[in-house]
């Protein structure tokens, strides 16, 4: 017969924890036989530093405390970092890294050296910020705001097209302020605008704003209002420094822009003949300029310019003509203009800017107001909804004058409000033009 080993005396049960008295073999709560409880294993407690500097069971060398000097000063504290220490494999512990750079905060340099065959998949950010420029993050698209947005505007996703940068357009220059908006209707903005500030030869100022509404039954038409307004911006803010009247600058101003329309359709003749049902780009325009005393305005089509004065007790006015159907019929006496801009034809344009255009016919008028006020130049997406000059002072916050941006957003928020069945675009330009250092925008 095998004798078991002698084990220790158990303080209480292993199977429920009940105390246990010396020379049980059996537990009295739970019956758990106690002579199959098997034999400790064999343990390396802890051990703590003692003052003698003895090496310790198991081969450990701790290091001895230094004593403290003549002087009472206690010895120096050991911190984890100075002592050395094994891995779970008993092997010793690589020696730490010299501390980071101070002049690099938030980047760590202690990372061990990683084997060849293990590579970063991604190259150190310190070497990569050198020889090559950031990995733009991917867009997101607004819609799911989960898939990636493709190099043509879609979501791989959901497929939903992402809004374009022209789809809403702010600007601010100086005293000037224009915004313009797809609308809630159109799939894309046909409107475009140019704004900007200069100086006249005396030294006074000078504010342009030009805003023009391409004609969507023409091929190409936001190309043409992005074409006309920044020709006739450029233009207008070459020529006044230079001492043009503002009139005849106005004048040039559209017979450039109608040139850069023209120049969209000189399109190879093989391209029209695979297409032969497009037509020339085609697009409205309408600008005013402001100086310290006089106010011009030039249009072609049937977008416009209306008068608002600071003093909302003065009457507001409507500065431009259209060249349209509607202003055809009342020019006639055949119809009223509530009839006529209530018919089915009354936005057919009888005039634009474009090479298939019967006529260029630059229309521009001056004025000399006798008191402050903002001059508002705005396409038909604004129009359409405050018709009369009233209509758009109503429409339009009183403090206009020295918040043209913001102004101008109320006002293209009323057409949306209003339905936002075409684009919108106004630009808001204080009269007089308010002293400013020459520039543009």
């Amino acid at each position: 017969m095998s004798h078991m080993p002698q084990q220790a005396a158990l303080s209480k049960c292993p199977s429920c924890a009940e105390p246990l008295e010396p020379g049980d073999r059996y537990c009295g709560a739970c019956g758990y036989d106690l002579s199959v409880v098997p034999a400790p294993p064999q343990d390396h407690p802890t051990l703590t530093m003692n003052a003698s500097g003895r090496s310790a069971p198991g081969g450990v060398a701790w290091p001895v405390a230094p004593e403290p000097d003549s002087s009472g000063t206690p010895a120096a504290v050991h911190l984890p970092t100075d002592l050395p220490g094994t891995d779970s494999g008993g092997s010793p512990l690589r020696a730490p890294a010299p501390a980071a750079d101070p002049a690099a905060p938030g980047v760590r340099f202690d990372r061990p050296q990683e084997p060849e065959e293990y590579r970063l998949q991604a190259p150190d950010p310190r070497v990569a910020a050198e020889s090559a420029p950031t990995a733009e993050t991917p867009q997101v698209c607004v819609a799911c705001r989960a898939g990636r947005v493709d190099d043509d505007g879609y979501c791989e996703n959901c497929g939903h097209a992402q809004p374009r940068e022209r789809d809403h357009m702010e600007r601010e220059s100086g005293p000037i302020a224009a915004v313009s908006d797809r609308g809630l209707r159109h799939h894309r903005n046909e409107d475009a605008f140019a704004v900007g500030n200069t100086a006249l030869p005396d030294g006074s100022p000078a504010a342009v704003a030009v805003v023009c509404d391409g004609v969507s039954s023409a091929t190409r038409p936001d190309e043409a209002s992005l074409a006309a307004s920044q020709a006739a911006g450029e233009a207008l803010l070459s020529a006044l420094p230079r001492g043009t009247h503002p009139q005849q600058a106005m004048h040039e101003a559209i017979v450039a822009a109608s040139r850069a329309v023209n120049a969209l359709a000189g399109e190879p003749a093989g391209d029209r003949e695979h297409a032969p049902h497009q037509n020339a780009p085609a697009c409205t325009i309408v600008g005013a300029v402001v100086t310290s005393g006089l106010l011009v305005v030039g249009w072609v089509g049937d977008s416009r310019a209306y008068w608002v004065p600071v003093d909302r007790g003065a009457p507001s006015a409507r500065l431009t003509e259209d060249d349209s159907w509607a202003a055809q019929m009342v020019a006639a006496g055949l119809m009223t203009e509530a009839e006529a801009y209530a018919d089915e034809r009354a936005h057919a344009i009888t005039g634009w800017l474009g090479a298939d255009a019967y006529e260029l016919e630059p229309h521009t008028a001056s004025f000399k107001p006798d008191r402050p006020g903002v001059v508002v130049v705005c396409t038909d997406g604004l129009w359409n909804y405050a018709e009369t000059a009233e209509e758009m002072a109503e429409a339009m916050p009183l403090d206009a004058a020295v918040r043209p941006l913001h102004s101008a957003r109320v006002l293209v928020g009323h057409a949306l409000d209003g339905g936002g069945h075409d684009n919108v675009t106004v630009a808001l330009v204080p009269f007089p033009a308010p002293p400013q250092g020459a520039g543009s925008a």
